[in-house]
């Protein structure tokens, strides 16, 4: 990912996060205060939590944080550890795409169908998990082209999660 592309990701988690706390939080104020509420928060918040999270998901792939053991292949030799991580990365590759495609036809099934309270059409919200799972396919497949081609240092090859004790 460029890194405009990473700044617009973080600067919309930062507006979804703002607003879904704004809908949620406005609505528990006007329940308790008021006695009355925002009709579409709820909703609101629930497709902007999924969209939160998804796109969340995809900047920890990005930056390889998601959790991981490395116990058993970090104590075995480079070749052997090339062969786990090609193992790895084909098949979550393989696990994205499954997403990827099964997200196209739900989306294309969803915007036909609006939501019952804001009338979003479905296939928009759903589009997030579209946007993910083409974005840890693409990553994946970065990351296999360069595994394959010899262009992946030995430090990549066991993915650290930082130090023990923290």
């Amino acid at each position: 990912m460029t890194r405009l592309t990473l700044r617009i990701a973080h600067g919309a988690m930062v507006v979804l996060m703002i607003a879904m706390i704004g809908l949620v939080f406005g609505n528990v104020v006007l329940r308790y205060v008021f006695n009355t509420g925002i009709a579409f928060s709820e909703e609101a918040s629930r497709f902007l939590f999924m969209w939160l999270t998804l796109l969340g998901a995809l900047l920890v792939m990005h930056d390889r944080a998601h959790l991981g053991m490395n116990t058993v292949v970090a104590r075995l030799g480079p070749g052997a550890q090339r062969v786990c991580r090609l193992l790895a990365d084909a098949g979550a590759l393989g696990c994205c795409l499954l997403l990827t495609h099964g997200a196209w036809q739900i989306v294309e099934i969803g915007m036909d169908d609006r939501a019952p309270v804001t009338g979003v059409p479905l296939g928009l919200v759903y589009a997030c998990l579209l946007l993910c799972g083409a974005g840890m396919a693409a990553m994946l497949a970065w990351s296999l082209w360069r595994l394959v081609s010899g262009r992946m240092a030995l430090g990549e090859l066991v993915p650290q999660s930082g130090t023990s004790g923290e």
